[in-house]
């Protein structure tokens, strides 16, 4: 069987900025570049990130206390409460701030909690290994949430899709052989993976996805 198609990577991530409003600081790769997984690839700025999260962590330490001045006076109000030296509706106001208390110190660790997120999502890293294939990262731009920074080609794997009519495909059976022939006359041999469930209407080929070796020399648009 022959066929045509064009090479592809077999997966492409994208990495966007998670966090909105901070300058890019600094970009540590290029399109080309083979990362790891957990690399670093580009920093925001942290110092705004970081005087937000001291200062919600001040925020914690007072609600923390608060809540330990509330809960001394709801005990000592339980103890008045059995000798009858004080109204019943005061004990229940010192019971009310112990609850209140609590509250304010479960909305200042959230609030914490998600600070220290942001400043976890100032670095952007690689979440596998691969090859940076495209780059939109600028230092010194501010970010938006969602905006693209890099695209990777995860495990710098690529695919040939070959483009087979649809009264062949079913001949094909994941795990046979497929010779790649390139523009230069050289070949590269490859591994049927998979092949497509639907075929398309227009011209009636289905693709079969071959998985191509990491030293084929190949890249992703031949």
């Amino acid at each position: 069987i022959v066929a045509s198609g064009e090479v592809a990577p077999w997966q492409e991530a994208s990495l966007g900025a998670e966090v909105t409003g901070i300058r890019l600081d600094k970009v540590l790769v290029n399109v080309g570049d083979v990362v790891t997984k957990g690399q670093l690839l580009a920093r925001f700025s942290e110092d705004t990130l970081r005087a937000d999260l001291a200062w919600l962590n001040a925020a914690v330490d007072e609600a923390t206390a608060n809540l330990m001045k509330a809960r001394t006076e709801a005990a000592r109000a339980d103890k008045l409460e059995e000798t009858g030296a004080m109204p019943q509706q005061l004990i229940q106001t010192y019971r009310t701030q112990v609850q209140v208390a609590e509250a304010q110190l479960a909305s200042a660790r959230a609030q914490r909690d998600a600070q220290s997120l942001r400043l976890r999502y100032a670095r952007v890293v690689a979440p596998d290994d691969g090859v940076i294939s495209s780059r939109s990262a600028t230092v010194g731009a501010v970010s938006t949430m969602g905006a693209e920074l890099f695209r990777l080609v995860r495990r710098n794997r690529l695919e040939w899709r070959a483009e087979v009519p649809a009264e062949l495909l079913a001949r094909l059976q994941p795990g046979i052989t497929a010779i790649v022939q390139t523009h230069d006359g050289a070949e590269v041999t490859g591994t049927l993976r998979q092949r497509s469930p639907t075929v398309d209407p227009g011209t009636r080929n289905g693709i079969a996805y071959v998985d191509l070796p990491g030293d084929s020399g190949l890249a992703g648009g031949m």
